[in-house]
């Protein structure tokens, strides 16, 4: 029987109390509830109440029960095959792994099939993970501390813009690879123009080629073929 996450909330509680657990803004807790992910009910005074076994189960659902505390951002591993050193100056360690780990955070079925045909068919060791919402793919990141992040720009919960900009902006996260994949057009991505600034992105009708290229360069050579 899988042991319920231990975590700090009442058991009603508010969006912020939420938000505050899972390291998340209180409009991502917000769209949870209006899509029916978590439990909960507007009270007399507008706001939401959120059932705290609902948070729980929502945490086992996505094998996220260790992810809990004010921040959902892991910790990075002392077994260390080099250190970066972040723009602010910190030291990031990067750890030794093999296979490289990637994380895609996608909610259309038809590209993560597409995505994960590929790894199949040209980097066949690497440890691939799928998100298919933005709040999902946040904590997966803490949890997991992929090599490469491949984010879609819309997706429910949490846009991938904020997403990648929010991951970009934590010391942890500095060292890890960013490609965004989206079918908006450049003057659709205007709005996210400045939360993708560095970032390589992908117009999704040219996917299957241009990844490929980009993941070897990344993953050279320890994971192409």
């Amino acid at each position: 029987m899988m042991n319920k996450p231990v975590i700090s909330l009442p058991i009603v509680c508010s969006t912020r109390d939420v938000a505050r657990a899972l390291g998340l803004k209180a409009y991502a807790v917000r769209e949870m509830l209006e899509q029916e992910k978590l439990r909960g009910w507007k009270a007399q005074d507008g706001r939401w109440r959120v059932d705290r076994e609902s948070v729980m189960s929502w945490l086992q659902l996505n094998q996220l029960e260790n992810i809990v505390g004010s921040s959902a951002v892991a910790t990075k591993s002392v077994l260390v095959d080099a250190a970066h050193e972040a723009p602010s100056g910190e030291i990031v360690i990067r750890p030794k792994r093999f296979p490289p780990r990637v994380l895609l955070i996608e909610d259309s079925a038809h590209f993560q099939k597409l995505v994960q045909l590929l790894m199949d068919n040209d980097f066949p060791q690497v440890d691939l993970h799928v998100a298919d919402d933005g709040v999902v793919g946040l904590l997966m990141a803490g949890r997991l501390d992929p090599d490469v992040l491949i984010v879609d720009v819309l997706l429910p919960g949490i846009d991938g813009a904020t997403l990648v900009d929010r991951l970009r902006s934590q010391p942890q996260f500095h060292s890890n690879q960013f490609i965004v994949i989206t079918s908006l057009d450049e003057e659709s991505r205007a709005p996210h123009e400045r939360a993708l600034a560095g970032v390589s992105v992908i117009h999704k009708a040219r996917l299957m080629r241009e990844l490929p290229m980009l993941l070897n360069r990344t993953l050279a050579p320890s994971a192409a073929f």
